[in-house]
Parts: structure tokens; sequence; C-alpha cells
């Protein structure tokens, strides 16, 4: 009896193991068929400094603080003081990110200065020194050429990011990411940049050769999916527009902070739209952003943002990038503080019509090319100018631009047309060799009374030869409400003309003169 009992026993048990065996098997194989969907690990609340700057335009030294009504004025900005200021904060808190959001370039005669190899070049080394994590590309970064912000970018010692900037073989042509990862204090942060969607409007298109810009929201939202897995918070740096960035806040979702830039914007606060967080500092390295944030659970559970003025300091230690900041100003002073002219009256630019440094530069452009009719756009003229010594370095702020000078012909009837278009456009135009009396038509329109080119009444049959930048013809659709064709480009950029003008004029007189006349 005892042995066939253990024989039975024997037999229970290999039953056993079999049926357990081929019950594990069965529940391997569905769980193959059938995968578990991955979750984010619980994450602790975690704190994180986020500083961050924008449209810089190579303001490296500081400059008068035009709002300020004292005098003198004070100083703000710059390299220098931005420098002090972020390692100021590196010491006291331990989690810190720093961004740019783009335009780095135009606006100081330093982008005219090879370093390394590329014109602007040791602005990006001054941005190594300060140890920025990554830069999301502006428009003005592509003023000179493609080639040369591919120079800047091998510069910069950290990620250059552009995801909607590709090339027709949708291959990124400029150095640039799509987004990184970072891990910092704990966190997975995922960061991708955004350049504006309109960027052919506002770039000499010659540089803009082989480029597409794809559409923001859903390039921003093909991104997000697809690291939103690996990530505890996703960060867009965009040179965009605030306005521009709340509509992609409100069109997206999975998105927690908006580095911006390219309006300007001074958010002494952050702006909430759609619970993504949206900041943004102005211009010309005159604040340094602070945005502290504490994420929990994937999640952003407390914010809090602020701008820190960047006073200069003169008697902040010696670094290594205030030596290379001094050696690039000390380069640059020996050039454009030279006196070309006196100029006899301010020069004051006019969003909205006439003015008299715009009457100027049209008639520099016009003289320059042997043209009988100039335009100059007022966005293209960038700061005002008090009477006094116009040194180069003056002019050149007014013209930052590496923009060549172009001839055009329009027939007359083209002409009326162009300059008829312009009188109610967003960015009215200067001409030179014109004058124009008109009236505003109770529907809005615009409607031409009388028209001169060079004194003589218009002849809507003759060929004009006309003057303007390669920028402004390539825009020639927003300008002059035509697509302009057979443009010939003269060996001379606008500024090169201004600046021969004023050597040779030595006193410079202006004013408005009716040029463009309203009728009520």
């Amino acid at each position: 009896m005892l042995s066939t009992n253990l024989k039975c026993g024997a037999a229970f048990v290999a039953a056993l193991v079999l049926f357990s065996c081929s019950s594990s098997q069965q529940q391997s194989a569905q769980t193959q068929q059938q995968p578990q969907a991955f979750v984010k690990p619980s994450v602790q609340a975690r704190t994180l400094t986020i500083l961050h700057t924008n449209d810089m335009h190579a303001a490296f030294v500081p400059h008068e603080a035009t709002w300020r009504k004292e005098s003198p004025k004070p100083m703000v900005g710059g390299f220098k003081e931005l420098e002090f200021a972020v390692d100021s904060i590196r010491r006291v808190k331990p989690n810190i990110l720093l961004f740019d959001a783009g335009d780095v370039m135009t606006g100081n005669p330093i982008t005219d200065r090879v370093y390394k190899g590329a014109e602007g070049g040791a602005l990006f080394e001054m941005m190594n020194m300060v140890n920025y994590d990554a830069w999301c590309i502006g428009n003005h970064d592509f003023d000179i050429s493609q080639e040369n912000l591919i120079g800047l970018t091998k510069i910069a010692k950290f990620p250059s990011l552009s995801a909607n900037v590709v090339n027709t073989k949708n291959e990124f042509p400029v150095n640039n990411k799509d987004y990184i990862i970072i891990e910092r204090g704990g966190l997975r942060i995922g960061v991708f940049g955004l350049i504006l969607q309109g960027l052919y409007g506002v770039v000499n298109q010659n540089n803009l050769v082989g480029i597409k810009v794809l559409d923001l929201t859903e390039t921003a939202q093909r991104i997000i999916d697809k690291i939103d897995g690996e990530t505890d918070l996703i960060i867009a740096i965009t040179h965009n527009g605030v306005s521009e960035d709340s509509a992609l806040a409100a069109s997206v979702h999975g998105l927690d902070v908006i580095i911006g830039g390219h309006s300007h914007t001074r958010l002494t606060k952050p702006k909430v739209v759609n619970d993504v967080i949206i900041v943004q500092t102005g211009r010309f390295c005159e604040n340094l952003g602070e945005l502290e944030l504490t994420v929990e659970n994937d999640k952003v559970v407390k914010y809090n943002g602020k701008l820190i003025q960047l006073w200069a300091n003169e008697n902040r230690p010696k670094t290594k990038l205030s030596a290379l900041v001094d050696s690039m100003q000390t380069e640059i002073d020996k050039d454009f503080n030279e006196v070309v002219a006196d100029l006899k009256e301010d020069w004051v630019r006019n969003s909205k019509g006439e003015s008299n440094i715009g009457n100027w530069i049209a008639d520099t452009q016009r003289d320059a090319a042997r043209a009988q009719v100039g335009f100059m756009n007022s966005g293209g003229i960038r700061t005002n100018v008090s009477a006094g010594p116009l040194t180069k370095r003056k002019l050149f702020e007014v013209l930052p631009f590496r923009n060549t000078l172009v001839t055009f012909q329009l027939s007359g009837k083209q002409l009326k047309e162009g300059v008829l278009h312009g009188l109610t456009a967003d960015d009215p135009l200067s001409l030179s060799g014109i004058r124009v009396q008109w009236m505003k038509k109770t529907d809005g329109s615009a409607e031409i009374l009388k028209m001169e080119v060079g004194g003589k009444p218009l002849n809507e049959k003759e060929n004009y030869i006309c003057a303007a930048s390669d920028f402004l013809v390539g825009q020639g659709k927003k300008y002059l409400g035509m697509e302009i064709h057979q443009a010939v480009f003269l060996k001379q950029t606008v500024f090169e003309a201004a600046e021969a003008a004023a050597r040779k004029a030595k006193i410079i007189s202006t004013k408005v003169e009716g040029r463009i006349v309203q009728v009520q």
C-alpha cells in the first residue's frame, strides 16, 4: 500500500508541475501579444530654474537706458553684466538651465568681424563662456548667409535648435537639431526649437535658398508626442512672437513652457495660455529672464517668473569673457568712432509716414544707384540719431543689416500702383524723387490725387529706374503690392552707400518736405 501511495503521489506532483509550466507559458504568450503601455515612474517634486535671453542683437557692450529721464542716462546690458548675473544665480541655486531664443546677430559692428571663420563668431564664443545650454535660431541669424550661420553653430558649444527649418530633402540644413533631452536635478527635460512661420517675409530670400519652414503647430505636436514618454518637462524655445506663441500654446497639448523671442516683448511676469507658461525678456540684452519651476509627476505644480535688469557696473571682476569683450570693443572703436559728418537736425523715425531720416536714406539709395526713384521701408531704419557729430557707429546702428542696393524698372502705371499700395501699408515707404498727394476714401482705401516724378507729372507709359534694398525688392508683394522681376544687384550695401554720402556731404541737414501729403 505504501509503495502504491508513493507512486500515486509522484504522479500527482508531476501533473501539477506540467500544469504550472503550461499555464506560465500561456500567460507569457498573452503578455507578448498584449504589451503593457509605458507608464512614467512617479517623480517626487523637484525644482528647476530656467534663465533665458532673446533678441540680443549683438548688444555685447552696455548702452544707454533710453527710457530713463535723468541725464546722463544709466548704462544697461552687455555680456559682462550677463555673465555676472548668471554666475551669481548659479552660485546659490543648484539646477540651472540657460537658453536663448534667437536673433543673436545684427545690430552692432561685431557682426561684421570674422572670428574663428565666421562673421559675428565672437558673440557665440561669449555665449560659450556664459555656458548656454541651447539656443533657437532667429530670422536675423540668417542675415549674412546660410554658410555663415553654419559657421556660428560650429563655434557654439551648445545645440542649435530649430525643428521646423529643413531643406527640400527634409534634412536640417544649418547644423540645427529638432530637439534635445537634458537631465538636470533628477528631471528629464525635452527641449525643441521653432522659428516663425513667416520667415520668408523678414529675411533676404537670397539667404533662404533651399529652406522650407514647416508648420509650427504640427511640428510642435509631433515632437511633443515623440518625447512625452521620455520626459518630465517639455520646453519650446521659439523665435515667433508673444501673440503667435499664445496661439501655439492654445493649439497643442503636452507642452509646459515656451521661452520666446522675436516680438521684443518685455514680459515682467509669465503669461499662461492653456496651462503653458510663456516668457520673454525684451531685447538688446537689457534683461535676464528667470523662471523657477516645481515639477511633480510630469506636471508643473508651481512657478515664479521675473526679469532681472542688467544695469552695467564697471567694477565687476575681470574674467576671460570680459577680456574678449574689451578686445573686440577696442578693435571696433578704432574704425567706428570716426566722425563721418555733422548732423544739423535730429533724425527721427516715423512708422506711419514721412520722416527726415527716411527721406535722406531714400535719397542716398537713389543717388548711389543713379536712379529716378528711391524707396526705403520704415522698418529698416532701426534707431533715431541726435543732432551733432555723426559717427560711423551711429550710422551703422541706423542701418545694421547687410542689405544690398538693387535697381529695377517700373512703368509709370506700376509705380503709381506701388506707391498707392505703400501709402496704407503697415510698414510705409519713404520716397525719393516722388511727390504725391492722396486721400483716404470712406471705405478705407487710398486714392492718389496728384503724383510727380523728378518734378514732372507722372507718365504712366514711361519706364522709371527705381532703387531700393534687396530686402525690399524681395518683399515686393508686401511693400509695393507686386513681385519685382529682373532686378539688378549692385556691388554696394545700403550702409556703404549711406556712409559714402555722409562723408561727401560733411554737413547733413534734413527735414520733412511734404513729399507725401494726405488731403482731408
